[in-house]
């Protein structure tokens, strides 16, 4: 009879290495004193055969033998792909050109009506004595 390999379900939060990724499964527990439940994230390095996870999948590991100094586990499936977003750099400029045009319009403003209260409110601060010899 063959013993079963350990499973572990994480999210991929790494994949600038070839034919690896980086697994960050959590872990509850109860703190043994105050009862209070403590999360704890280990990173694993998972053998992607096909190099086929992307940021933020989540994936199921199986344990595995040795395949580099720190990799022990290989992915065994994806169960669910992350959303990506995909923004055309187009749109980013026109983003960026209504951000700014809005953060002139308040100060096109404040110079029409004046300086405002807090700008002439006094500091507090003494003036310099020129007597001082």
């Amino acid at each position: 009879m063959q013993g079963r390999r350990k499973t572990k379900l994480g999210r991929v939060i790494s994949t600038r290495m070839n034919k690896t990724a980086v697994v960050a499964v959590e872990t509850f527990r109860h703190h043994p004193i105050y009862k209070k439940p403590v999360r704890r994230v280990a990173r694993y390095k998972a053998h992607d055969e096909k190099n086929e996870c992307g940021l933020g999948d989540t994936v199921r590991l199986e344990e595995t033998r040795p395949l580099s100094r720190e990799k022990r586990w290989r992915v065994a499936e994806i169960v669910t792909k992350a959303e990506v977003v995909e923004v055309k750099p187009r749109e980013l400029e026109t983003e960026m050109e209504d951000m700014e045009a809005e953060s002139r319009e308040p100060e096109a403003a404040r110079e029409e009506t004046g300086p405002d209260v807090n700008e002439t409110e006094e500091t507090g601060a003494e003036e310099p004595r020129d007597d001082l010899t």
